[in-house]
C-alpha cells in the first residue's frame, strides 16, 4: 500500500458544512490526505481551511487552483494562510485550468498557459519564502510585493501536468505533478517523463457498486464525465499523446457536430473501464493498487454515484485500513 491515500473533499452528495462529520472520520479510516478541487462548486481553499481544523494531522492539497483566475499576490496570500493553518501539511497545487473556466466563466484570457504556470510557480517560490518580489515575468509583472506574514514552513508546490513539457517543468522546478483521467498503464508513461523521485499525484474517479451489480449504470455516468473532459483541447491532446487518438476520434467528431448522444455511444467500454475505477469495493481497491504499483505515489479518490452504494459507505469501503 502506498504511504499516501487521499480523498477528494467536500463530497458530491452534500455541502461543505454537511461534510464535516465524514471529513473528521477520514484519519481514523487511514486516509492520509484530503484534496480539494475548483471547477464550478466550492473554491479550492475554504474546504482545506475547514479540514485543517476538522481533521488535524492530514496532509491538505489543492488539485488544482488555476493560475489565471487570481492575481499572483492573492494566490500567495491564500497559500500562506493555509500554510499557517496546517504547518508543513499544506501542498499548493496550481495549473492552467481550461479556456471554459478561465475565459467563459471568469472573464480572463487563456493565453500562454505553460508560461503563465511557470511564471506563477517562480513568483510563488520567492513570495512564500518571504522575499520582496519585483520581477518582470513573461506573462505578468510584479513590483514590490512582500507577504506581511510569510509562512514559517513554505508549502510544497505541485503542478497540474499532462504532457511532456509541463511534466518536465513539474519535475525540475516544482515539488510534484498532478494528473488525472489516466489508466494504470498510462502511469508508467507519465512516470517516465518526471523520473523516479518526483511525487506523482492523480485524482481517480471511483464508482463503488454492490457485488454482482450490473456495470451499465456506472459506465453510463462515466461516459458523460469522459465526454465532458476529453473533448477539452488539453485533455484531447493528452490522450493523443497516450495513444488513444484514433479510438476517441468518433467521439470527438460526434461532439463537434453537436450530437451528444452519438458522442457518448462512441466511447468504447474498454476506454471507460481503463479510465474510471468501478466495481465492488474489493475490485476498486485492487484497481487503485495497480496505479500505485505502476508508479503513482498519491491516489486522490473521488467517489462518484452510479451504483447502489451510498457515498459515505463507499468512502469507508475504499479506505486503506479495510484492505486485507
Amino acid at each position: 500500500m502506498t504511504q499516501n491515500w487521499g480523498m477528494t473533499i467536500p463530497f458530491h452528495d452534500r455541502s461543505l458544512a454537511q461534510s464535516r462529520e465524514l471529513i473528521e472520520e477520514l484519519p481514523a479510516l487511514g486516509y492520509t490526505d484530503a484534496w480539494s478541487a475548483e471547477v464550478n462548486g466550492v473554491d479550492g481553499f475554504v474546504p482545506l481551511a475547514m479540514a485543517s481544523q476538522w481533521a488535524p494531522g492530514m496532509r491538505l492539497g489543492s488539485a488544482i487552483v488555476p493560475v489565471f483566475t487570481r492575481g499572483p499576490a492573492l494566490l500567495a496570500m491564500q497559500a500562506a494562510t493555509l500554510a499557517d493553518l496546517a504547518p508543513g501539511r499544506f501542498v499548493l497545487g496550481i495549473g492552467s485550468s481550461s479556456p471554459a473556466i478561465v475565459e467563459r466563466w471568469n472573464a480572463g484570457e487563456f493565453a500562454k498557459p505553460y508560461a503563465r504556470t511557470r511564471d506563477t510557480l517562480r513568483f510563488l517560490r520567492m513570495a512564500l519564502a518571504g522575499e520582496k518580489v519585483s520581477e518582470a515575468y513573461e506573462t505578468f509583472h510584479v513590483k514590490g510585493f512582500k507577504l506581511d506574514r510569510p509562512p514559517e514552513n513554505p508549502p510544497r508546490i505541485v503542478l497540474a501536468a499532462l504532457r511532456p513539457r509541463m511534466l518536465r517543468l513539474a519535475a525540475t522546478e516544482a515539488d510534484g505533478a498532478i494528473t488525472n483521467w489516466l489508466s494504470p498503464d498510462d502511469v508508467r508513461r507519465v512516470r517516465a517523463e518526471i523520473g523516479p523521485d518526483t511525487e506523482l499525484i492523480a485524482r481517480l474517479f471511483v464508482c463503488v457498486t454492490e457485488p454482482g451489480e450490473d456495470a451499465g449504470k456506472a459506465r453510463e455516468l462515466a461516459r458523460w464525465m469522459l465526454a465532458s473532459y476529453l473533448t477539452v483541447p488539453v485533455y484531447a491532446a493528452f490522450h493523443d499523446w497516450l495513444g488513444r487518438g484514433e479510438v476517441l476520434r468518433p467521439m470527438h467528431e460526434a461532439w463537434a457536430a453537436g450530437d451528444r448522444q452519438a458522442a457518448l455511444k462512441a466511447i468504447p467500454d474498454e476506454v471507460v473501464d481503463a479510465l474510471v475505477v468501478h466495481g465492488d469495493a474489493e475490485t476498486c481497491r485492487a484497481r487503485i493498487q495497480r496505479y500505485v504499483d505502476n508508479g503513482l505515489d498519491t491516489p486522490i479518490l473521488a467517489p462518484i454515484p452510479g451504483g447502489k452504494v451510498p457515498l459515505a459507505e463507499a468512502v469507508r469501503a475504499l479506505a486503506p485500513l479495510t484492505e486485507g
